[in-house]
C-alpha cells in the first residue's frame, strides 16, 4: 500500500498544485479571450469557423488525457506535469508565430499542441485528491479547482496588456505570455512531493475498465463533468464572438474582457465551499443543484443582449459548472482503487474533453447559421440529463444502503 500521508507534505503539495492550477487558468482564459479575437481578424466575414482555435485547443487536451495518465503511471505526477508544461510552451510558442505569419491552420496547429498540456493540467485535480488524508479529499479538490480563479482576472488583463507588445501584430505578444505561463509550471511542479505507486499497485492493472466505467456512479460522474462542461464550453466560447459582431449593442474589448472574467470567477471562487457543501449535503445533491443553476443560466441568457444580460448569464454559467464538474470529480474519485487510477482518471477525462472538442465545433455552427438564441435553447435538453442523471444515482444508492442493512440484519 502507498504510504500514510503526511499533514505538512500535504499542505506543501496542495499548496505546489494551487499554484500550478492558477497558472494553468491563466493561460486558459488568456486563450479563450484572445484566440476569437484573432480568429475573427483572420477569418473576415465567415465566422463559422471562429470556434475553430478553441475545438483544436480542446480537441489537444483530449488527445494528452490518456497519455498522460500512462506517462504519470510510469514516471510519476512531477515529470509527467513537467513534460505536459514543455509541450505547452512549445504549443504557445508557435501560436504566436502563426498571428505573425497570420497563418489560421497554423495558428490551429499551435493550439492543438499548447492543448496536450490541458490534457495533463487537468491531472491537478486528482493529484490533490491523492496527497490529501481522505477526510480533506473533498476540500483539496476543491481549493485546486478554486484557484483558477486567479485566471479570470491574470489571463485576460495579460493578452490586453500584451495585445500591442508588437503594435503591426496584435495579440503575438499574448500568447508569448501564455508560452511563459506553462513554462513556469512545469518548473514549480518539480518542488512538489508527491507519492508514487508501490511496486506491488504498479504490477497490479485491477479490475477490467469496462467493468468499472459500467457502475452507476463512473456513468453519473462522467454525465455530470462532461454535460456540465458542455453547457459551460457552449455558451462560453461563443459570447466573445457574439459580443463583438452583435448588430444591436456596440461592446468593447473591455465590455468582453469583463463578462470572461467574471465568467471565470463563477466557474472558480465558489470552489473554495464547494467542498464543504459536497460534506454537508451530499456530492449528488451538489450535482443537481448545478444543473439548476446552468438552467437560470440560460433563461437569462434568452431574456436579453445587454451587458448586464451577458454578465449575469456567464457567472450563473460559472457556477452551475463549478457545482457538477467538482461533483463528478469527487465521484471518479471513489470507484478506483491506486491501481486502477491512470486508466480510469484518463478514460475519465479523454471521453470529457472529445465531447468538448465536438460541442466546441458544433457551437460554432449553431451560432453561425441559427443565433445566439439557438446556442441556448440546445443546452436545455443536456441541463435535464445531468438532473435526471444525479436523482437516477440518489435512488440506486438509497436501494444498495438499503440492501446492506437488511443483509446486516
Amino acid at each position: 500500500m502507498t504510504a500514510p500521508i503526511n499533514p505538512a507534505h500535504n499542505t506543501r503539495n496542495l499548496a505546489i498544485l494551487a499554484f500550478c492550477q492558477a497558472l494553468f487558468f491563466s493561460g486558459r482564459t488568456l486563450t479563450f479571450f484572445a484566440a476569437s479575437l484573432v480568429a475573427i481578424s483572420m477569418l473576415g466575414k465567415d465566422l463559422s469557423l471562429a470556434t475553430a482555435p478553441i475545438t483544436m485547443m480542446l480537441i489537444g487536451t483530449s488527445a494528452g488525457t490518456l497519455p498522460a495518465a500512462f506517462l504519470m503511471r510510469a514516471w510519476g505526477r512531477r515529470w509527467g506535469f513537467a513534460f505536459g508544461s514543455a509541450v505547452g510552451c512549445i504549443g504557445a510558442l508557435i501560436a504566436a508565430q502563426a498571428i505573425a505569419l497570420d497563418s489560421f491552420l497554423l495558428f490551429n496547429a499551435g493550439l492543438l499542441i499548447s492543448g496536450i498540456y490541458a490534457g495533463f493540467a487537468q491531472q491537478y485535480r486528482f493529484a490533490a485528491a491523492e496527497v490529501a488524508p481522505e477526510h480533506l479529499k473533498e476540500k483539496n479538490v476543491s481549493i485546486v479547482i478554486a484557484m483558477s480563479v486567479i485566471g479570470a482576472f491574470v489571463g485576460p488583463e495579460t493578452a490586453l496588456l500584451a495585445k500591442h507588445w508588437i503594435s503591426a501584430v496584435p495579440f503575438q505578444g499574448a500568447f508569448w505570455m501564455l508560452a511563459v505561463f506553462y513554462a513556469l509550471s512545469g518548473v514549480v511542479i518539480l518542488f512538489a512531493d508527491m507519492p508514487r505507486l508501490t511496486k506491488q499497485e504498479h504490477d497490479d492493472s485491477g479490475r477490467p475498465l469496462t467493468t468499472i466505467m459500467a457502475s452507476p456512479t463512473f456513468i453519473v460522474a462522467v454525465i455530470a463533468a462532461l454535460f456540465g462542461y458542455v453547457v459551460m464550453n457552449f455558451l462560453m466560447v461563443v459570447t466573445p464572438v457574439t459580443m463583438e459582431t452583435i448588430k444591436t449593442v456596440v461592446f468593447s474589448h473591455e465590455n468582453i474582457k469583463l463578462v470572461i472574467q467574471w465568467h471565470v470567477v463563477g466557474m472558480f471562487l465558489p470552489g473554495f465551499v464547494t467542498g464543504h457543501l459536497i460534506n454537508r449535503f451530499g456530492v449528488v445533491r451538489t450535482i443537481a443543484a448545478g444543473a439548476a443553476i446552468l438552467l437560470c443560466s440560460v433563461l437569462v441568457a434568452l431574456s436579453g443582449t445587454s451587458f448586464a444580460h451577458f454578465l449575469t448569464a456567464l457567472i450563473l454559467l460559472g457556477v452551475g459548472w463549478n457545482f457538477t464538474f467538482t461533483g463528478g470529480t469527487i465521484l471518479v474519485t471513489e470507484v478506483h482503487t491506486p491501481a486502477e487510477r491512470a486508466k480510469v482518471q484518463g478514460a475519465n477525462d479523454f471521453l470529457l474533453f472529445t465531447g468538448l472538442a465536438i460541442s466546441s465545433l458544433l457551437a460554432g455552427s449553431v451560432y453561425h447559421h441559427l443565433g445566439w438564441e439557438w446556442v441556448n435553447y440546445a443546452m436545455l435538453p443536456v441541463i435535464l440529463v445531468i438532473l435526471l442523471s444525479a436523482l437516477w444515482l440518489r435512488v440506486v444508492r438509497r436501494r444498495e444502503r438499503a440492501l446492506a442493512e437488511a443483509a446486516a440484519q
